[in-house]
């Protein structure tokens, strides 16, 4: 156990690897949440005229498929940063989740899917997508509010080259693109997400939001992985 916990370590700082967990853990709470909760109840459709107009490219898929590999990657980094800054960007995200929760259960969302013909690999790849993620939990993008949150985590940040800077922010475009192009999202969930993303980005930077997340941490951490040194 104690091999396995270096090797983790070695990868990510002890106190950076409770707020990645429970990143990964909420955000799957509040999504099939959300779902099991108010999936039956009434759902709006605020697909505007301007997303009737965006042509439906089931390619984009490869996008909308491939960011959870950047979302991956882009964490981990983001939580090998300085204790101050993992407790700043992480308290933002979780305040953004909670945000997303009440829009779900007080504003449920949802749009008109096109019908996709059989032949082809990536209409096949969308077929199977529709299939196992509802047309709900539309507002604001989580797929958008997550890929943003990946760059403006290492957005200004030296240590990182600034190719994989610039690329954060291309691939996180090229996300939102993918959303509406998929028909997996209209325009307004597209600028919620990252509106949001934004918006709890800076909260969490208040000293009294990341402080009360440090402390939670640093109880956390004394309990279940600093029993041997500290952070």
């Amino acid at each position: 156990m104690g091999r396995i916990r270096k090797i983790l370590t070695g990868i990510v700082p002890a106190y950076g690897m409770v707020p990645l967990i429970f990143a990964v853990s909420f955000n799957l709470a509040v999504y099939g949440g959300a779902r099991m909760i108010a999936g039956d109840w009434p759902h709006h459709n605020i697909e505007s005229a301007l997303d009737r107009l965006i042509p439906f490219w089931p390619p984009m898929a490869a996008v909308y498929l491939g960011c959870y590999a950047f979302w991956v990657v882009n964490y981990i980094l983001i939580a090998r940063q300085g204790k101050r800054e993992v407790c700043q960007f992480f308290a933002g995200d979780f305040l953004s989740r909670v945000v997303c929760l009440l829009c779900y259960l007080i504003y449920p969302t949802t749009n008109t899917r096109p019908y996709v013909e059989p032949e082809g690999f990536w209409n096949q790849v969308m077929i199977a997508l529709y299939a196992v993620d509802a047309a709900d939990n539309l507002f604001p993008s989580i797929h958008c509010l997550v890929s943003w949150f990946c760059y403006i985590g290492l957005r200004g940040k030296k240590e990182i080259p600034g190719w994989y800077r610039g690329f954060s922010c291309l691939f996180a475009v090229l996300v939102c693109i993918s959303t509406v192009t998929t028909k997996q999202h209209v325009i307004v969930d597209v600028i919620g997400g990252i509106f949001l993303a934004e918006i709890c980005f800076f909260v969490g930077k208040n000293k009294k939001i990341w402080g009360a997340y440090e402390k939670v941490l640093n109880r956390i951490n004394g309990r279940l992985l600093l029993k041997g040194g500290s952070v």
